[in-house]
Protein backbone atom coordinates (compact mmCIF):
# COMPACT_ATOMS: atom_id res chain seq x y z
CA UNK A 1 0.00 0.00 0.00
CA UNK A 2 1.53 3.27 -1.10
CA UNK A 3 1.30 6.27 1.17
CA UNK A 4 0.65 9.58 -0.46
CA UNK A 5 3.14 12.27 0.38
CA UNK A 6 1.58 15.12 2.24
CA UNK A 7 2.15 18.36 0.44
CA UNK A 8 3.11 21.31 2.54
CA UNK A 9 0.57 24.11 2.22
CA UNK A 10 1.79 26.83 -0.08
CA UNK A 11 2.57 30.08 1.65
CA UNK A 12 0.01 32.79 0.79
CA UNK A 13 1.13 35.64 -1.41
CA UNK A 14 1.67 39.00 0.22
CA UNK A 15 -0.35 42.03 -0.84
CA UNK A 16 2.82 43.59 -2.28
CA UNK A 17 3.49 40.57 -4.47
CA UNK A 18 -0.11 40.37 -5.66
CA UNK A 19 -0.17 44.05 -6.62
CA UNK A 20 3.14 43.87 -8.49
CA UNK A 21 2.16 40.69 -10.32
CA UNK A 22 -1.24 42.16 -11.21
CA UNK A 23 0.37 45.27 -12.72
CA UNK A 24 3.01 43.26 -14.58
CA UNK A 25 0.43 40.73 -15.77
CA UNK A 26 -1.89 43.42 -17.13
CA UNK A 27 1.02 45.15 -18.86
CA UNK A 28 2.15 41.84 -20.40
CA UNK A 29 -1.40 41.12 -21.60
CA UNK A 30 -1.73 44.57 -23.16
CA UNK A 31 1.73 44.31 -24.77
CA UNK A 32 0.93 40.89 -26.26
CA UNK A 33 -2.40 42.14 -27.59
CA UNK A 34 -0.83 45.25 -29.13
CA UNK A 35 1.97 43.15 -30.65
CA UNK A 36 -0.40 40.61 -32.18
CA UNK A 37 -2.68 43.31 -33.61
CA UNK A 38 0.27 45.31 -34.96
CA UNK A 39 1.86 42.28 -36.64
CA UNK A 40 -1.51 41.23 -38.08
CA UNK A 41 -2.21 44.73 -39.49
CA UNK A 42 1.29 45.02 -40.93
CA UNK A 43 1.07 41.57 -42.52
CA UNK A 44 -2.33 42.37 -44.02
CA UNK A 45 -0.96 45.63 -45.43
CA UNK A 46 2.10 43.91 -46.88
CA UNK A 47 -0.11 41.19 -48.38
CA UNK A 48 -2.26 43.85 -50.06
CA UNK A 49 0.87 45.38 -51.58
CA UNK A 50 2.13 41.95 -52.65
CA UNK A 51 -1.25 41.15 -54.21
CA UNK A 52 -1.01 44.37 -56.24
CA UNK A 53 2.45 43.33 -57.41
CA UNK A 54 1.13 39.86 -58.16
CA UNK A 55 -1.72 41.29 -60.25
CA UNK A 56 0.76 43.40 -62.23
CA UNK A 57 3.02 40.36 -62.73
CA UNK A 58 0.00 38.39 -63.97
CA UNK A 59 -0.84 41.14 -66.47
CA UNK A 60 2.77 41.20 -67.67
CA UNK A 61 2.72 37.42 -67.99
CA UNK A 62 -0.40 37.56 -70.17
CA UNK A 63 1.20 40.25 -72.33
CA UNK A 64 4.35 38.16 -72.66
CA UNK A 65 2.36 35.10 -73.78
CA UNK A 66 0.28 37.12 -76.25
CA UNK A 67 3.34 38.92 -77.58
CA UNK A 68 5.23 35.69 -78.25
CA UNK A 69 2.19 34.28 -80.03
CA UNK A 70 1.96 37.40 -82.24
CA UNK A 71 5.66 37.12 -83.07
CA UNK A 72 5.23 33.56 -84.34
CA UNK A 73 5.49 32.80 -88.06
CA UNK A 74 1.72 32.40 -88.35
CA UNK A 75 1.57 28.70 -87.82
CA UNK A 76 -0.71 28.61 -84.75
CA UNK A 77 -0.37 24.91 -84.17
CA UNK A 78 3.35 25.19 -83.67
CA UNK A 79 3.07 27.76 -80.83
CA UNK A 80 3.78 26.25 -77.39
CA UNK A 81 3.49 28.63 -74.37
CA UNK A 82 6.00 27.90 -71.58
CA UNK A 83 6.85 29.16 -68.12
CA UNK A 84 10.16 30.50 -69.42
CA UNK A 85 8.22 33.01 -71.52
CA UNK A 86 6.68 34.43 -68.37
CA UNK A 87 9.86 34.35 -66.31
CA UNK A 88 11.91 35.96 -69.07
CA UNK A 89 9.30 38.64 -69.62
CA UNK A 90 10.02 42.30 -68.89
CA UNK A 91 10.13 43.60 -65.27
CA UNK A 92 9.63 40.20 -63.63
CA UNK A 93 11.36 40.34 -60.19
CA UNK A 94 13.71 37.58 -58.96
CA UNK A 95 11.87 34.74 -57.23
CA UNK A 96 8.87 34.91 -59.58
CA UNK A 97 7.16 31.56 -60.02
CA UNK A 98 5.30 30.52 -63.18
CA UNK A 99 3.29 27.49 -64.23
CA UNK A 100 1.56 27.05 -67.62
CA UNK A 101 -1.05 24.43 -68.51
CA UNK A 102 -1.24 23.52 -72.20
CA UNK A 103 -3.37 20.47 -72.54
CA UNK A 104 -1.62 17.62 -70.74
CA UNK A 105 1.71 19.41 -70.75
CA UNK A 106 2.71 21.45 -67.68
CA UNK A 107 5.58 23.89 -67.88
CA UNK A 108 6.81 25.34 -64.57
CA UNK A 109 9.75 27.04 -62.90
CA UNK A 110 10.87 29.95 -60.76
CA UNK A 111 13.66 32.46 -61.17
CA UNK A 112 16.49 32.43 -58.67
CA UNK A 113 18.48 35.37 -57.34
CA UNK A 114 21.28 34.61 -59.79
CA UNK A 115 18.87 34.93 -62.74
CA UNK A 116 18.61 31.24 -63.62
CA UNK A 117 15.34 29.32 -63.87
CA UNK A 118 14.82 26.32 -61.59
CA UNK A 119 12.29 23.57 -62.23
CA UNK A 120 9.58 22.67 -59.70
CA UNK A 121 9.22 19.14 -58.46
CA UNK A 122 6.22 16.97 -59.28
CA UNK A 123 4.95 17.23 -55.69
CA UNK A 124 5.18 21.01 -55.79
CA UNK A 125 3.28 21.05 -59.12
CA UNK A 126 0.54 18.95 -57.54
CA UNK A 127 0.31 21.35 -54.60
CA UNK A 128 -0.02 24.30 -57.00
CA UNK A 129 -2.65 22.50 -59.07
CA UNK A 130 -4.79 21.79 -56.00
CA UNK A 131 -4.47 25.26 -54.49
CA UNK A 132 -4.86 27.67 -57.42
CA UNK A 133 -8.08 29.61 -57.84
CA UNK A 134 -8.65 31.68 -61.02
CA UNK A 135 -8.26 35.46 -60.57
CA UNK A 136 -7.78 35.09 -56.80
CA UNK A 137 -4.56 35.37 -54.80
CA UNK A 138 -3.89 32.62 -52.27
CA UNK A 139 -0.95 31.75 -50.02
CA UNK A 140 0.71 28.37 -50.23
CA UNK A 141 3.70 26.56 -48.75
CA UNK A 142 5.75 24.65 -51.32
CA UNK A 143 8.31 23.45 -48.76
CA UNK A 144 12.00 22.80 -49.32
CA UNK A 145 14.08 25.68 -50.57
CA UNK A 146 11.13 27.26 -52.38
CA UNK A 147 9.15 28.17 -49.26
CA UNK A 148 5.96 30.23 -49.04
CA UNK A 149 4.43 31.86 -52.10
CA UNK A 150 1.48 34.06 -52.99
CA UNK A 151 -0.03 32.73 -56.25
CA UNK A 152 -2.71 33.82 -58.71
CA UNK A 153 -4.09 31.84 -61.68
CA UNK A 154 -5.46 33.39 -64.91
CA UNK A 155 -6.39 32.52 -68.52
CA UNK A 156 -5.08 34.58 -71.39
CA UNK A 157 -7.00 35.52 -74.54
CA UNK A 158 -5.80 32.35 -76.29
CA UNK A 159 -7.33 30.13 -73.57
CA UNK A 160 -4.00 29.18 -71.97
CA UNK A 161 -4.21 28.64 -68.16
CA UNK A 162 -1.19 30.04 -66.40
CA UNK A 163 -0.18 30.74 -62.80
CA UNK A 164 2.11 33.39 -61.42
CA UNK A 165 3.51 33.58 -57.87
CA UNK A 166 5.66 35.89 -55.80
CA UNK A 167 7.60 34.83 -52.69
CA UNK A 168 6.20 35.61 -49.22
CA UNK A 169 9.67 35.75 -47.68
CA UNK A 170 9.66 39.54 -47.67
CA UNK A 171 6.25 39.74 -45.99
CA UNK A 172 7.09 37.04 -43.46
CA UNK A 173 10.50 38.51 -42.73
CA UNK A 174 9.13 42.00 -42.15
CA UNK A 175 6.33 40.69 -39.92
CA UNK A 176 8.78 38.52 -37.96
CA UNK A 177 11.16 41.44 -37.54
CA UNK A 178 8.34 43.61 -36.20
CA UNK A 179 7.28 40.80 -33.82
CA UNK A 180 10.85 40.51 -32.51
CA UNK A 181 11.13 44.28 -32.03
CA UNK A 182 7.79 44.43 -30.20
CA UNK A 183 8.76 41.43 -28.04
CA UNK A 184 12.12 42.93 -27.04
CA UNK A 185 10.67 46.36 -26.37
CA UNK A 186 7.73 44.85 -24.43
CA UNK A 187 10.03 42.64 -22.34
CA UNK A 188 12.26 45.60 -21.51
CA UNK A 189 9.18 47.67 -20.66
CA UNK A 190 7.77 44.89 -18.44
CA UNK A 191 11.06 44.65 -16.53
CA UNK A 192 11.20 48.42 -16.05
CA UNK A 193 7.54 48.55 -15.00
CA UNK A 194 8.05 45.61 -12.61
CA UNK A 195 10.94 47.40 -10.88
CA UNK A 196 9.00 50.66 -10.73
CA UNK A 197 5.88 48.86 -9.51
CA UNK A 198 7.82 47.18 -6.70
CA UNK A 199 9.26 50.53 -5.63
CA UNK A 200 5.90 52.35 -5.88
CA UNK A 201 3.99 49.58 -4.06
CA UNK A 202 6.63 49.41 -1.32
CA UNK A 203 6.41 53.19 -0.95
CA UNK A 204 2.60 53.09 -0.94
CA UNK A 205 2.47 50.30 1.67
CA UNK A 206 4.86 51.96 4.12
CA UNK A 207 1.95 53.39 6.17
CA UNK A 208 0.44 49.91 6.37
CA UNK A 209 3.83 48.55 7.45
CA UNK A 210 3.99 51.11 10.24
CA UNK A 211 0.47 50.17 11.36
CA UNK A 212 1.52 46.49 11.38
CA UNK A 213 4.64 47.25 13.41
CA UNK A 214 2.55 49.15 15.97
CA UNK A 215 0.14 46.21 16.29
CA UNK A 216 3.08 43.79 16.63
CA UNK A 217 4.64 45.85 19.44
CA UNK A 218 1.33 45.92 21.29
CA UNK A 219 0.93 42.16 20.82
CA UNK A 220 4.27 41.59 22.57
CA UNK A 221 3.24 43.46 25.71
CA UNK A 222 2.27 41.40 28.79
CA UNK A 223 -1.39 42.39 29.03
CA UNK A 224 -2.58 39.54 31.22
CA UNK A 225 -1.39 40.81 34.59
CA UNK A 226 -0.11 43.81 36.47
CA UNK A 227 -0.25 47.44 35.50
CA UNK A 228 -0.07 47.93 31.76
CA UNK A 229 0.28 51.28 30.02
CA UNK A 230 -0.47 51.20 26.31
CA UNK A 231 1.61 54.09 24.99
CA UNK A 232 1.97 52.58 21.52
CA UNK A 233 -0.15 54.33 18.90
CA UNK A 234 -0.20 54.58 15.12
CA UNK A 235 1.47 57.86 14.02
CA UNK A 236 -0.94 60.67 13.20
CA UNK A 237 0.31 60.76 9.60
CA UNK A 238 -1.05 57.23 9.11
CA UNK A 239 -4.53 57.91 10.48
CA UNK A 240 -5.94 60.08 7.69
CA UNK A 241 -9.56 58.91 7.26
CA UNK A 242 -9.45 59.85 3.58
CA UNK A 243 -7.21 56.85 2.81
CA UNK A 244 -7.78 53.14 3.31
CA UNK A 245 -4.65 52.68 5.43
CA UNK A 246 -5.52 55.80 7.39
CA UNK A 247 -8.91 54.36 8.30
CA UNK A 248 -7.22 51.15 9.49
CA UNK A 249 -4.72 53.14 11.57
CA UNK A 250 -7.45 55.32 13.05
CA UNK A 251 -9.55 52.27 13.95
CA UNK A 252 -6.51 50.61 15.57
CA UNK A 253 -5.82 53.72 17.65
CA UNK A 254 -9.43 53.84 18.84
CA UNK A 255 -9.27 50.15 19.75
CA UNK A 256 -6.02 50.71 21.68
CA UNK A 257 -7.65 53.60 23.56
CA UNK A 258 -10.53 51.34 24.59
CA UNK A 259 -8.16 48.54 25.57
CA UNK A 260 -6.02 50.96 27.58
CA UNK A 261 -9.06 52.20 29.50
CA UNK A 262 -10.21 48.60 30.09
CA UNK A 263 -6.76 47.58 31.36
CA UNK A 264 -6.58 50.56 33.69
CA UNK A 265 -10.04 49.73 35.02
CA UNK A 266 -9.08 46.09 35.48
CA UNK A 267 -5.86 46.98 37.25
CA UNK A 268 -7.65 49.42 39.55
CA UNK A 269 -10.22 46.76 40.39
CA UNK A 270 -7.51 44.16 41.05
CA UNK A 271 -5.62 46.64 43.21
CA UNK A 272 -8.73 47.31 45.26
CA UNK A 273 -9.37 43.58 45.68
CA UNK A 274 -5.76 42.92 46.70
CA UNK A 275 -5.84 45.84 49.10
CA UNK A 276 -9.10 44.57 50.57
CA UNK A 277 -7.70 41.05 50.98
CA UNK A 278 -4.52 42.40 52.58
CA UNK A 279 -6.42 44.70 54.93
CA UNK A 280 -8.97 42.03 55.84
CA UNK A 281 -6.25 39.43 56.42
CA UNK A 282 -4.28 41.85 58.54
CA UNK A 283 -7.33 42.78 60.62
CA UNK A 284 -8.40 39.15 61.06
CA UNK A 285 -5.07 38.13 62.55
CA UNK A 286 -5.76 39.83 65.90
CA UNK A 287 -9.26 38.40 66.61
CA UNK A 288 -8.13 34.95 65.47
CA UNK A 289 -5.17 35.12 67.82
CA UNK A 290 -7.54 36.17 70.61
CA UNK A 291 -9.94 33.31 69.90
CA UNK A 292 -7.09 30.85 69.89
CA UNK A 293 -5.61 32.28 73.08
CA UNK A 294 -8.85 32.34 75.05
CA UNK A 295 -9.79 28.81 73.96
CA UNK A 296 -6.36 27.51 74.93
CA UNK A 297 -6.45 29.42 78.22
CA UNK A 298 -9.87 28.06 79.10
CA UNK A 299 -8.79 24.52 78.28
CA UNK A 300 -5.69 24.80 80.46
CA UNK A 301 -7.27 26.39 83.56
CA UNK A 302 -7.70 22.97 85.10
CA UNK A 303 -11.36 23.53 85.87
CA UNK A 304 -13.64 20.55 85.56
CA UNK A 305 -15.47 20.98 82.28
CA UNK A 306 -17.90 18.63 80.63
CA UNK A 307 -16.40 16.45 77.90
CA UNK A 308 -18.54 18.17 75.27
CA UNK A 309 -17.20 21.57 76.31
CA UNK A 310 -13.61 20.34 76.20
CA UNK A 311 -14.19 18.90 72.73
CA UNK A 312 -15.77 22.15 71.55
CA UNK A 313 -12.85 24.18 72.90
CA UNK A 314 -10.41 21.86 71.11
CA UNK A 315 -12.29 22.27 67.86
CA UNK A 316 -12.40 26.04 68.28
CA UNK A 317 -8.66 26.09 68.87
CA UNK A 318 -7.87 23.84 65.88
CA UNK A 319 -10.16 25.77 63.53
CA UNK A 320 -8.68 29.08 64.69
CA UNK A 321 -5.22 27.69 63.90
CA UNK A 322 -6.43 26.58 60.47
CA UNK A 323 -8.10 29.92 59.80
CA UNK A 324 -4.98 31.78 60.95
CA UNK A 325 -2.94 29.82 58.40
CA UNK A 326 -5.47 30.68 55.69
CA UNK A 327 -5.35 34.36 56.60
CA UNK A 328 -1.54 34.33 56.59
CA UNK A 329 -1.54 32.71 53.15
CA UNK A 330 -3.98 35.28 51.77
CA UNK A 331 -1.92 38.11 53.21
CA UNK A 332 1.26 36.67 51.68
CA UNK A 333 -0.37 36.35 48.23
CA UNK A 334 -1.70 39.91 48.42
CA UNK A 335 1.75 41.24 49.30
CA UNK A 336 3.41 39.19 46.56
CA UNK A 337 0.93 40.63 44.07
CA UNK A 338 2.08 44.07 45.16
CA UNK A 339 5.71 43.09 44.59
CA UNK A 340 6.61 43.08 48.28
CA UNK A 341 7.46 40.47 50.92
CA UNK A 342 10.79 39.35 49.43
CA UNK A 343 14.10 39.80 51.25
CA UNK A 344 16.76 38.68 48.80
CA UNK A 345 20.12 37.39 49.89
CA UNK A 346 22.56 34.50 49.42
CA UNK A 347 20.85 31.18 50.13
CA UNK A 348 22.50 27.76 50.37
CA UNK A 349 19.87 25.76 48.55
CA UNK A 350 21.47 22.47 49.57
CA UNK A 351 21.14 23.17 53.30
CA UNK A 352 17.66 24.57 52.83
CA UNK A 353 16.45 21.36 51.16
CA UNK A 354 18.00 19.26 53.94
CA UNK A 355 16.00 21.28 56.50
CA UNK A 356 12.79 21.05 54.46
CA UNK A 357 13.05 17.29 54.03
CA UNK A 358 13.87 16.88 57.74
CA UNK A 359 10.76 18.87 58.70
CA UNK A 360 8.64 16.84 56.29
CA UNK A 361 10.00 13.61 57.75
CA UNK A 362 9.07 14.80 61.23
CA UNK A 363 5.54 15.59 60.03
CA UNK A 364 5.10 12.14 58.48
CA UNK A 365 7.44 9.57 59.98
CA UNK A 366 5.93 6.68 58.07
CA UNK A 367 6.55 8.40 54.74
CA UNK A 368 9.53 7.31 52.60
CA UNK A 369 11.43 10.48 51.69
CA UNK A 370 14.51 10.58 49.47
CA UNK A 371 16.95 13.44 48.88
CA UNK A 372 19.54 13.60 46.11
CA UNK A 373 22.01 16.50 46.16
CA UNK A 374 25.00 17.46 43.99
CA UNK A 375 28.54 17.09 45.30
CA UNK A 376 29.04 20.84 45.65
CA UNK A 377 26.69 23.26 47.48
CA UNK A 378 24.36 25.31 45.28
CA UNK A 379 24.05 29.00 46.07
CA UNK A 380 21.18 31.20 44.86
CA UNK A 381 20.11 34.79 45.52
CA UNK A 382 16.62 34.50 46.96
CA UNK A 383 14.39 34.89 49.98
CA UNK A 384 15.29 31.92 52.18
CA UNK A 385 12.02 31.91 54.14
CA UNK A 386 9.87 32.01 51.02
CA UNK A 387 11.86 29.30 49.23
CA UNK A 388 11.56 27.17 52.35
CA UNK A 389 7.80 27.70 52.18
CA UNK A 390 7.75 26.69 48.49
CA UNK A 391 9.38 23.31 49.03
CA UNK A 392 7.51 22.74 52.30
CA UNK A 393 4.23 23.29 50.45
CA UNK A 394 5.24 20.86 47.69
CA UNK A 395 6.14 18.15 50.22
CA UNK A 396 2.97 18.82 52.20
CA UNK A 397 0.98 18.55 48.98
CA UNK A 398 2.59 15.16 48.26
CA UNK A 399 1.98 13.99 51.83
CA UNK A 400 -1.69 15.05 51.88
CA UNK A 401 -2.76 13.89 48.42
CA UNK A 402 -0.94 10.54 48.15
CA UNK A 403 -1.46 7.32 50.12
CA UNK A 404 0.89 6.64 53.09
CA UNK A 405 2.82 3.96 51.22
CA UNK A 406 3.75 6.37 48.40
CA UNK A 407 7.37 7.52 48.36
CA UNK A 408 8.61 11.06 47.64
CA UNK A 409 11.96 11.93 46.04
CA UNK A 410 13.55 15.41 46.17
CA UNK A 411 16.41 16.14 43.75
CA UNK A 412 18.60 19.23 43.26
CA UNK A 413 20.52 19.80 40.03
CA UNK A 414 21.92 22.56 37.83
CA UNK A 415 20.64 23.47 34.34
CA UNK A 416 22.68 26.29 32.84
CA UNK A 417 22.24 29.42 34.96
CA UNK A 418 19.38 27.92 36.98
CA UNK A 419 19.03 25.65 39.96
CA UNK A 420 16.37 22.99 39.41
CA UNK A 421 14.55 21.23 42.26
CA UNK A 422 12.18 18.35 41.48
CA UNK A 423 9.71 16.81 43.91
CA UNK A 424 8.53 13.44 42.58
CA UNK A 425 6.06 10.98 44.11
CA UNK A 426 4.69 7.65 42.93
CA UNK A 427 1.11 8.38 43.98
CA UNK A 428 -2.08 8.14 41.92
CA UNK A 429 -1.34 11.31 39.93
CA UNK A 430 -3.27 14.54 39.42
CA UNK A 431 -6.68 14.36 37.70
CA UNK A 432 -6.53 15.64 34.15
CA UNK A 433 -9.35 18.13 34.70
CA UNK A 434 -7.34 19.75 37.53
CA UNK A 435 -4.00 20.21 35.77
CA UNK A 436 -4.98 23.39 33.92
CA UNK A 437 -6.01 25.19 37.14
CA UNK A 438 -3.59 23.51 39.52
CA UNK A 439 -1.69 26.70 40.44
CA UNK A 440 -4.75 28.90 40.72
CA UNK A 441 -6.02 30.07 44.10
CA UNK A 442 -8.48 27.80 45.89
CA UNK A 443 -8.01 25.17 43.18
CA UNK A 444 -9.20 21.80 44.47
CA UNK A 445 -10.09 18.45 43.05
CA UNK A 446 -13.14 16.38 43.90
CA UNK A 447 -14.40 17.72 47.22
CA UNK A 448 -15.35 14.23 48.38
CA UNK A 449 -11.80 13.06 47.70
CA UNK A 450 -10.03 15.94 49.40
CA UNK A 451 -12.50 16.62 52.19
CA UNK A 452 -10.79 16.37 55.55
CA UNK A 453 -7.26 16.72 54.17
CA UNK A 454 -6.82 20.23 55.57
CA UNK A 455 -6.06 21.65 52.12
CA UNK A 456 -7.06 25.29 51.63
CA UNK A 457 -6.29 25.35 47.91
CA UNK A 458 -3.62 28.06 48.39
CA UNK A 459 -0.47 25.98 48.80
CA UNK A 460 0.38 25.61 45.11
CA UNK A 461 -0.81 29.16 44.40
CA UNK A 462 1.80 30.37 46.91
CA UNK A 463 4.41 28.15 45.23
CA UNK A 464 3.66 29.71 41.85
CA UNK A 465 3.58 33.28 43.22
CA UNK A 466 6.86 32.95 45.15
CA UNK A 467 8.73 31.26 42.28
CA UNK A 468 7.43 33.86 39.81
CA UNK A 469 8.55 36.65 42.18
CA UNK A 470 12.04 35.09 42.03
CA UNK A 471 11.89 35.19 38.19
CA UNK A 472 11.74 31.40 38.14
CA UNK A 473 9.42 28.80 36.69
CA UNK A 474 7.31 26.01 38.17
CA UNK A 475 5.74 23.19 36.18
CA UNK A 476 4.20 19.78 36.76
CA UNK A 477 4.20 16.51 34.85
CA UNK A 478 1.74 13.95 36.13
CA UNK A 479 0.30 10.60 35.15
CA UNK A 480 -0.91 7.62 37.21
CA UNK A 481 2.03 6.33 39.23
CA UNK A 482 4.23 9.42 38.91
CA UNK A 483 3.86 13.14 39.61
CA UNK A 484 6.82 15.49 39.28
CA UNK A 485 6.86 19.18 40.27
CA UNK A 486 9.81 21.07 38.79
CA UNK A 487 10.99 24.40 40.26
CA UNK A 488 13.73 26.37 38.47
CA UNK A 489 15.19 29.57 39.99
CA UNK A 490 18.07 31.73 38.74
CA UNK A 491 21.44 31.24 40.41
CA UNK A 492 22.28 34.95 40.54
Amino acid sequence: MKLKRLRRPRAPWTLRRRLVLAVVGLLALVSISIGLVSVAILRASLLDGLDTQLSSASDRSQAALDGRRGADDGTAGLFTPTAEMILNGPAQPPGTLALVFDGATISSGYSTVSGTIAELSTHQKEILARAMQPSRAVSIDLGGTVGDYRIMANINRSGVLYLVGLPLSGVNGTAAQLAIIISVVSLAGIIVVAVLAMWIVRLALRPLQRVTETAARVAELPLDRGEVSLVERVPAADTDPRTEVGRVGSALNRMLDHVDVALETRHASERKVRQFVADASHELRTPLASIRGYSELTRRTGQDLPPDALHSLGRIESESIRMTGLVEDLLLLARLDEGRELELGPVDLTSLLVDVVSDAHAAGRDRVLGLELPDEPVQVVADAARLHQVFANLLANARIHTPPEASVEVELSLAGDRAVVTVTDDGPGIPENLRETLFERFARGDTSRFRGTGSTGLGLAIVDAVVTAHHGEVSVDSHPGRTCFRVAVPLG
